[in-house]
């Protein structure tokens, strides 16, 4: 993408965000809080697109909207503001050069929009591939869920802190592409991004070495939940040997650190060095809403040898929404693929999507099971340390019932979740009665406020 970019927020982190995703795709950027210094730029003739909030400390946006369309009549403007009322104003607006996107906006809509109005301006259809495009969002900036947006201010802030980053979060929610993400829109990003795998660091003797390679850049230690201990200690060795030149540490893990420690499966001291800001990224479950983002980002790609274009019905749609997504984003990128393959005339329909998550249902059953002794370890690793708390003495009288209340929380907690708060459904899942998920609500105090009740 080429071209000059001019910014105008209040908000510090947008600012950032929109700055580090034009810069990223090959733009000039100006940005500023000011709607003067706005319309300064725009008479001393810089900037191909504008984009704008309305409430601004010094003065209305659209009063100078009036001021820049009489300046540069054919300037193109993309307004972006939470007080939806402004949108009439916009909308007779006699300009045919205003764009709204209301917030929070999507970041690859606006990379998207941005991109045409600059194709239009320079009327050529070279400055920026479909190739060029798909590459400039290649992103986890997808979602205007309130927890997306949580996640892109937490990213903006921390993209050039000195500090090592944490990311943690399921399988296929995308934490080594937002780790990655950070480097690439960070001072660094001009340096080497080397990404080492937890199997990889496993086998190698010569862990320093790598690091001494990657000298100011980034080192991405991917799931490090899976470490050795042979690993662990050798990388904190290394930390401790950081002089000025080395790189910055970004580290993902889909387990619970602090479980892990209490297991003593993973060393206290190199948590303490990895973790500088944790970054915890939501399951797809937590936000079901972005589901219709996801499905229009990922549309149109993995089409390699197909021309047509794909469409999916509404209905289609609400029948992804009704899956709990355990693979995350990850597995309905995969889902869409499999979708487009068996769709008659390219229409994905909700019986195509129905046929797809039974499949799907029966595989995450097997995996669960391949995930049975794993689970049955750490559940054996607790319960010895606990008897070996209490040495040769006997733990209190008592001890099956309270374990089991201890296991039946989280697990009718996590299935409500699952359920979306559905008690009827949760039951179902859980394999009885629901007067009898009431009465275990009830004596295990779960707040059922906070969770979303669709019946």
């Amino acid at each position: 993408m080429d071209g000059t970019i001019l910014i105008a927020d209040d908000d510090k982190t947008i600012r950032t965000v929109l700055t580090q995703a034009f810069t990223r795709a090959g733009c000039k950027v100006h940005a500023t809080s000011s709607l003067n210094t706005l319309v300064r730029w725009v008479k001393e003739g810089k900037g191909d697109v504008v984009i704008s909030d309305i409430v601004m400390p010094d003065g209305n946006g659209l009063e100078a909207l009036d001021t820049i369309f009489s300046i540069r009549p054919s300037l193109a403007v993309i307004i972006i503001s939470a007080q939806n009322n402004f949108k009439t104003a916009i909308d007779a607006s006699q300009s045919t050069a205003i764009e709204y996107i209301p917030k929070p906006f999507d970041l690859p809509d606006i990379l998207k929009i941005v991109a045409t109005l600059l194709k239009e301006e320079n009327n050529t259809s070279s400055r920026l591939s479909d190739n060029d495009f798909k590459k400039s969002i290649d992103m986890p900036f997808v979602g205007k869920s309130p927890e997306m947006q949580s996640l892109y201010k937490l990213i903006a802030k921390v993209i050039n802190v000195n500090l090592p980053v944490l990311v943690l979060g399921e399988s296929g929610v995308g934490k080594s592409l937002i780790g990655s993400m950070i480097h690439n829109f960070s001072d660094l990003k001009f340096s080497s991004l080397r990404t080492l795998h937890s199997e990889d660091l496993n086998k190698m003797d010569n862990i320093p070495l790598l690091f001494e390679e990657t000298s100011f850049g980034t080192i991405l230690l991917d799931e490090v939940g899976d470490l050795s201990q042979k690993a662990q200690l050798k990388l904190v060795r290394v930390i401790d040997s950081f002089s000025k030149n080395s790189p910055r540490l970004i580290s993902t893990s889909q387990h619970n650190l602090l479980q892990l420690m209490e297991q003593g499966v993973f060393r206290k001291d190199l948590y303490f060095r990895l973790n500088g800001i944790t970054i915890s990224v939501p399951p797809l479950r937590k936000r079901l809403g972005d589901i219709d983002l996801l499905v229009k980002f990922f549309m149109p790609l993995d089409s390699e040898g197909i021309s047509e274009s794909f469409s999916i019905s509404k209905e289609a749609l609400e029948k992804l929404k009704e899956y709990t997504w355990p693979g995350n984003v990850r597995q309905l990128r995969n889902h869409l693929k499999v979708l487009k393959l068996i769709c008659e005339r390219n229409a994905i329909s909700v019986n195509d999507v129905s046929k797809v998550l039974m499949e799907q249902t029966d595989f995450g059953s097997a995996e669960f099971s391949k995930d049975n002794e794993k689970l049955y370890q750490a559940i054996h690793a607790h319960l010895e340390r606990y008897f070996d708390l209490h040495g040769s003495i006997l733990p209190p009288n008592g001890l099956y019932d309270r374990v089991i209340k201890e296991a039946e929380k989280p697990l009718i907690e996590l299935s409500l979740d699952a359920t979306r708060g559905n008690q009827a459904k949760c039951a179902k899942l859980l394999g009885i009665n629901r007067n009898t998920l009431r009465k275990k609500i009830s004596e295990q105090k779960i707040n059922i406020t906070k969770r979303q009740k669709i019946g």
